[in-house]
This record gives structure tokens, sequence and C-alpha cells, in this order.
């Protein structure tokens, strides 16, 4: 078997599963807890005549910007400046996001929070699904069901996923619990790309992060302005590539 097939990962989690808890306790107690971003969760950018483009940026931790001080520097920021740069449209944009949501809590979240009419909705999540061991076929059925919702009674015409990260690479991981996570997010990231080049309606924006200490938080878990300025554009890159009239 390859070194990348489940069967063989599940083995190597089986054999190496009292320490790969130990560590997991270990880092939970040792990691900072570090905030949310601060600032507006919603707003406008640009000119009132320009064509408006309706966004909603959804997710996790990452999403909220845990890592960096205000919206402003986080993902959010950098994804509505750089997409009315580019595209010189009027950005109209919310914010839902929370720490530690599972891809089902981010669904859960939207449906709870105050309706907002978006053209395009950008997902972030999956890394708690890695941690929370949520299996990769689970973790595509809850992705197909948030994007299902938001394409149905949410109103949205595009959802983009954004790529999981490489988990291999967060500095606060220790070896070998680093190695398995990064295997477990490499193969829900695989699943949601393959799933979503199904779909005409969904999208897999893939891009490619650098990750190291200089690029991340303090606590070597969450993204650095670096990581979210990178995320950002990357993910604007993306949306104002939709075929949009």
């Amino acid at each position: 078997m390859r070194a990348g097939h489940p069967l063989r990962a599940l083995a190597v989690k089986v054999a190496l599963a009292p320490l790969l808890v130990a560590q997991a306790v270990a880092t939970r107690r040792r990691a900072p807890v570090l905030p949310e971003a601060e600032g507006a969760r919603d707003g406008v950018l640009g000119d009132a005549a320009a064509s408006a483009l309706r966004l909603l940026v959804a997710g996790d931790s990452s999403a909220a910007g845990v890592g960096v001080a205000r919206q402003e520097q986080a993902v959010v920021g950098h994804l509505v400046r750089t997409l009315h740069r580019t595209t010189g449209r009027r950005i109209e944009w919310a914010l839902r996001a929370r720490t530690g949501l599972t891809t089902r809590g981010v669904h859960d979240l939207l449906v709870d929070a105050a309706p907002f009419a978006a053209d395009v909705a950008v997902v972030i999540t999956g890394v708690n699904d890695v941690i929370d061991q949520v299996t990769t076929r689970r973790a595509l059925r809850d992705r197909a069901a948030l994007a299902d919702w938001l394409l149905g009674p949410a109103g949205v015409r595009h959802v983009v996923f954004a790529p999981l990260p490489p988990m291999h690479r967060f500095p606060l991981l220790p070896e070998p619990l680093r190695w398995v996570m990064g295997g477990d997010a490499r193969r829900h990231d695989a699943a949601l790309a393959r799933w979503a080049a199904t779909r005409s309606d969904v999208s897999h924006a893939t891009f490619a992060l650098e990750l190291d200490v200089a690029g991340m938080a303090s606590d070597g878990f969450h993204p650095g302005e670096p990581v979210y300025r990178a995320c950002g554009e990357a993910l604007a890159a993306h949306v104002a590539a939709l075929p949009w009239p």
C-alpha cells in the first residue's frame, strides 16, 4: 500500500494511539489561547454606483482572525480589499465565524445567524474536523449539507471552499502528531477537491501556503498576518475568476 493509503494511515494511528493522545493533551495544555480579531464583521467597500458583489465569509478560528489583532489584518480584510481592487466592484460583506467549529458547527452557526443574501460564500473549515477525528467521509457529507443549505434556503449563488492548511507544517504540533494530522488534512482536502469538481455551483480554491514560524501567530497554530494576506489574496483571485455576468 502507498504511504498515503487510508488503511495504512488507520493502522499507524491505531499503533500510535497512546502517544498521539498524550501529545494532543499536552499540546492543548501548553498552547496559548488567542482571541478572535476585533473589528467589524460586516461592511461595504466601494462606490455606491459600482456593481455590487455580496460576499459571505464563514468558518472557524482562521475565518474569525485568531492570531491577529484586527479584522483588517485577517483573511476577510485582505479578501475584501483585494477583491474590490481587482474587480472594481462594490463589496458588501459579512463574516460569520467562531473559534473551534467543525464544518457541522459552521452550518449550525449560519442557520442560527442573521441572514445575509450573498452572491458568493467563502467557507474556511476543516482543521477542527481533523482535530476532532471526523472521518473524511463524514466531513465531506457535512460540507455537502452546508453547501446545499447555502445554495438553497440561504440563496447563495456559488460556494467556495478554502483548502485545508498544511497541518504537517504547524510549528506547535510535535511529531508524530504533526505527521498524522498532516496526513489527515491532505486526505480531507483531496476528497473535497474531487467532490467540488463534480459541481458547477461549488468550487475548491487551490493554492499553496508556505508556513514557517515567521508567518504564523504566536501560538504556532494559527496564521499570522503574512499567511492571512496570502490566503485573502488567493481567495480573491479565485472569486474574481468565477463566471459572473
